[in-house]
C-alpha cells in the first residue's frame, strides 16, 4: 500500500467550462492551502483561457498529465506544481457565459474522470464546481437533474431510493433534503413514510446527531386542520426512527425549525423539498455552505452556488466559497463530522 500523503488529495472538477468553474479552479490553485493537495480535473483549453484573468499566478505551474495518475505520483509532486488531468484533451475556444454542447460534454467528462479517481482511491475526496443542468440535459442527458443523483447512479445507488442524501453544512445550520431537483408537485407526492424512514436512517448512519423533521403543511398541519400528511406520513416515520434508536423529533413546523436548530436545539433539519431547506441555508450563509452528498462510497462535496455565466471569464469570480468547501472537506476526510451541540 502506498504511503499516504502528508495532506489529503482533493480532485476538483471544472464544472461547466463556460461558467466560473475554470476561473475559480485557477484561483484555488494559486492560494492552495497546506491542509490539502490539489488534482484539477479540467480542460487545458478552459484553464489556459482564464489564467490571464486571475491575478498573482506567479509561482504556481500546472503539470498536465498524459494519463490517469497514481496515488504515489501525486504524493511526489512538488507543492508548487498543480497536477491537471484533462479527460477531453482537445483544443477549442470556450465562449464564456453561454454553455454549448462541447461545454456540457466537457463537464460530464471531467465529472466521470473525477468519479473514477475517487472510486479507485487515488484521491481522498471529490469536489465539484457547478455545472449547467439545463445544458447537460439539452445536449446529452435528458434525465440529468444535477450532480447528486448522477453520482448516486454512477455508484449503483437507486435513484430517489434515499440511500443517499443532499446535505448542506454551515457554521450555524445543517440541513439535509428528502427530495432535490424535482418539480414541487412531484416533491410533495414523494413524501412517504418509507422514503422518510430511509432518509432518516441514511442521515443517522452517516452524520448522526439530533434530527428534526420539518412538516409539510403550515404549522406542521395544525393538528390536522391544515393538512393530514404530518399525522399520516411523517409522524409514523419519526416514531419508527425513534424505535430504531435514531434521535429524531417531528414533524416540526417549518417556519421555526431552522431557527430552533440554529439556536442549538437540533443538529440537523431534514427538509422535505429543495427550497424548504435551501432558502434557510442560503439566507444564512450563501456562498459559505458546503454541499455534502451522504451515502456515496467516497466523499463528495461542492460549492452552493451556480455557474455564474453572467460574470464568467472576466476575472470577477470569487473563489472564496470553493476554498471554504475544500477546508470543510479536509475536516470530513479526517473524520471530524459536523459539530454536534451539547
Amino acid at each position: 500500500m502506498a504511503a499516504r500523503s502528508r495532506a489529503p488529495i482533493l480532485a476538483v472538477t471544472q464544472g461547466d467550462a463556460a461558467g466560473v468553474g475554470p476561473e475559480i479552479l485557477v484561483a484555488l490553485a494559486v492560494s492552495e492551502s497546506s491542509r490539502y493537495r490539489l488534482l484539477l480535473v479540467a480542460e487545458e483549453a478552459a484553464l489556459s483561457q482564464v489564467s490571464a484573468a486571475v491575478s498573482e499566478t506567479a509561482g504556481v505551474s500546472f503539470h498536465y498529465l498524459t494519463g490517469a495518475p497514481s496515488r504515489d505520483a501525486l504524493d511526489e509532486q512538488p507543492p508548487h506544481v498543480i497536477s491537471v488531468l484533462d479527460p477531453v484533451a482537445e483544443p477549442r475556444q470556450v465562449r464564456f457565459g453561454r454553455s454549448g454542447a462541447a461545454d456540457a460534454a466537457g463537464a460530464l467528462a471531467c465529472l466521470d474522470a473525477g468519479i473514477r479517481l475517487a472510486q479507485q482511491n487515488v484521491v481522498d475526496a471529490l469536489v465539484t464546481a457547478p455545472v449547467s443542468k439545463a445544458s447537460i440535459a439539452t445536449h446529452h442527458l435528458p434525465s440529468f437533474r444535477g450532480h447528486t443523483d448522477y453520482l448516486a447512479e454512477r455508484c449503483g445507488l437507486e435513484r430517489y431510493g434515499r440511500e443517499y442524501l443532499m446535505a448542506f453544512l454551515t457554521s450555524e445550520l445543517q440541513v439535509a433534503l428528502l427530495t432535490t431537483h424535482v418539480p414541487l408537485v412531484e416533491a410533495v407526492r414523494s413524501v412517504s413514510t418509507e422514503a422518510l424512514s430511509a432518509a432518516l436512517e441514511c442521515l443517522h448512519r452517516h452524520a448522526g446527531g439530533r434530527i428534526a423533521v420539518a412538516g409539510l403543511n403550515p404549522h406542521a398541519g395544525e393538528g390536522g386542520l391544515l393538512g393530514g400528511e404530518e399525522a399520516d406520513l411523517i409522524r409514523p416515520a419519526v416514531e419508527a426512527g425513534r424505535t430504531a434508536g435514531i434521535d429524531v423529533a417531528g414533524p416540526e413546523s417549518a417556519d421555526s425549525v431552522f431557527s430552533r436548530a440554529r439556536r442549538g436545539e437540533f443538529d440537523w433539519v431534514l427538509a422535505l423539498f429543495h427550497d424548504q431547506g435551501l432558502i434557510a441555508v442560503k439566507t444564512l450563509a450563501f456562498g459559505g455552505s458546503t454541499n455534502w452528498t451522504l451515502g456515496l462510497p467516497f466523499l463528495r462535496t461542492s460549492v452552493d452556488h451556480g455557474t455564474g455565466f453572467e460574470i464568467a471569464g472576466q476575472g470577477l469570480a470569487d473563489a472564496t466559497p470553493l476554498r471554504m468547501v475544500c477546508e470543510t472537506t479536509c475536516d470530513l476526510v479526517s473524520g471530524r463530522l459536523p459539530r454536534r451541540r451539547a
